[in-house]
């Protein structure tokens, strides 16, 4: 998109802001089934990469949730600013003018 229209849209804020939450929610499902992976395992070898994959993937998600915290997109201990924030993007979102549809082909 064009950036003067990211601007005047809010995109520019928006994209980092879905880009960021998408990313935090895509890491918590990620430790979530790896979680479940382990639990369902039958070797040990195998047990023992899931167990691996599953502690990098809990760093990963820390990592994010700090980012997101450190740039006031995710509020965990705060849900009324939490609350706030997402009220925010979904009117942001509201806002955007959708496409107007392509005239239908004449018959």
């Amino acid at each position: 998109m064009n950036p003067v229209l990211e601007y005047m849209t809010g995109m520019n804020k928006m994209t980092d802001d879905v880009i960021a939450m998408d990313f935090l929610a895509t890491a918590k499902s990620g430790v979530r089934n790896l979680a479940m992976a382990v639990t369902e395992c039958v070797t040990p070898e195998i047990k023992g990469v899931l167990e691996r994959q599953l502690e990098q993937a809990i760093d990963t998600h820390e990592k994010i949730t700090h980012y997101a915290i450190a740039k006031g997109l995710y509020h965990p201990f705060n849900v009324q600013e939490q609350f706030r924030v997402d009220i925010q993007q979904i009117e942001t979102a509201q806002s955007i003018p959708l496409p107007s549809p392509a005239p239908s082909p004449v018959q």
